[in-house]
């Protein structure tokens, strides 16, 4: 169980121009065995109707006119109100446990300020999902994580403490040149202990291996 009321949660969600996606992204949401306190969608200029699908779901909406998901993303976290921050991106899936796993592992580990998980593909072609996921994360860790000197965050599952988030906010580039999980690696890696949880999968669209 999740000890102590003075924990609560904040899933943050960037969007532009994917507003049924992010309709399937909330409905998993809303069907957690443990409830987000907040969800913050931050529509980044979407042309469709991203921002009314978030409102009728009760999402509390933002919206960042500066383009790419470094800037939406940090206007998420900025507004996040929750002790734990959670962001997953508006093509997802997460697993029905998702929040309670993430959450649980803040509690058990308070030496751990940022936590990664993984995940699975959910579109593309049924036999080659499993191992195309596991090429996909494991090359990037491959290559990332020398240079870093410690784990990278797979932006699509991550958690940090929101402590965490206002220690390292000034330092975050949020420009849409910078690949803002790896930014966030480097800042939080400086300060913080990153930890991968093995519970907390997420289902994620095969749409970075071609776009």
């Amino acid at each position: 169980e999740f000890a102590g009321p003075e924990i609560t949660v904040s899933v943050v969600i960037p969007v532009k121009d994917d507003g049924e996606l992010l309709r399937r992204c909330l409905r998993a949401l809303a069907l957690q065995s443990r409830i987000p306190d907040e969800v913050v969608v931050v529509d980044n200029a979407s042309s469709d109707g991203s921002a009314e699908i978030a409102r009728v779901a009760g999402a509390r909406v933002m919206t960042c006119a500066s383009p790419g998901i470094a800037a939406a993303s940090s206007t998420g976290y900025d507004a996040a109100i929750g002790t734990c921050i959670l962001r997953l991106d508006a093509d997802c899936i997460p697993s029905h446990d998702w929040v309670q796993v993430m959450l649980d592992t803040f509690v058990s580990r308070p030496d751990v300020a940022v936590l990664t998980g993984g995940a699975r593909f959910i579109d593309g072609p049924r036999p080659m999902r499993r191992w195309l996921a596991v090429l996909y994360l494991g090359g990037y860790v491959v290559a990332t994580a020398p240079a870093l000197g410690h784990l990278p965050l797979f932006g699509s599952n991550l958690g940090f403490r929101r402590s965490a988030w206002l220690d390292v906010r000034d330092r975050i580039h949020r420009n849409p040149d910078i690949h803002d999980d790896l930014d966030l690696a480097y800042h939080f890696g400086e300060r913080h202990r990153i930890r991968v949880v093995r519970g907390a999968t997420m289902g994620i669209s095969m749409r970075p291996l071609v776009s």
